[in-house]
């Protein structure tokens, strides 16, 4: 399927209102108002149809969407028919915690393989999930020969880049970045950082 060309914001809207239509399926919903995915989306109705309409026309007035209908659609937008494949970099313990995180998978991700500078050194139940975990000099080669798309980055600030041009390198088309460092990609490529002292910073502001 051709890729449509949709903001990046929409983007983001529609992963979480396929978030949402995952936990009306988990409870059995058939129908949801456009009202009702707006209100749980946390974001206005109105916005909610704009969205929707890179997706195509599947509301019927007067009864709403098909809850399972819709959730497919937007699968095959985003591209989440199928698990899309993820290598994290860095197993400190951020890393791990990422590995054994459950969400990955309810959005259409799973992580396949991690990478350390010291593999021997991690501890955790890394393998026990079934993600192994190679030494970084085998990054490149693995992201290519399993066509991976998006990565995960971990590691400290120093390697950041380092990492990120390995990855860029070998066909990385979006990356994940939860490192302080700020990476320099080409345009092509996509980053979502993740700064959690920054986050953590500026929720202070709004502490008396």
């Amino acid at each position: 399927m051709e890729k449509i060309d949709i903001p990046k914001r929409t983007v983001y809207r529609l992963s979480l209102y396929q978030r949402c239509l995952q936990k009306f399926l988990e409870q059995s919903v058939d129908t949801v108002s456009s009202d009702d995915l707006a209100s749980a989306a946390g974001v206005k109705s109105t916005q909610l149809r704009k969205d929707l309409g890179y997706v195509g026309q599947f509301g019927t007035r007067g009864l709403g969407y098909s809850v399972e209908t819709l959730s497919a659609a937007i699968s095959g937008v985003m591209g989440l028919s199928m698990l899309q494949p993820v290598v994290l970099i860095g197993v400190g313990n951020l890393g791990a915690a990422l590995i054994r995180y459950g969400g990955f998978r309810k959005e259409g991700f799973e992580i396949i393989a991690a990478f350390d500078a010291e593999p021997s050194n991690v501890k955790g139940p890394t393998e026990e999930m079934g993600v192994p975990v190679h030494h970084v000099s085998s990054l490149g080669d693995y992201v290519a020969e399993h066509a991976v798309r998006v990565g995960i980055v971990a590691v400290p600030e120093s390697a950041g880049q380092e990492v990120t041009n390995i990855l860029v390198e070998s066909g990385i088309q979006a990356i994940l970045n939860f490192s302080p460092a700020v990476l320099n990609v080409p345009e092509a490529v996509v980053v979502n950082h993740v700064d959690l002292a920054a986050e953590l910073g500026s929720l202070g502001f709004f502490v008396n």
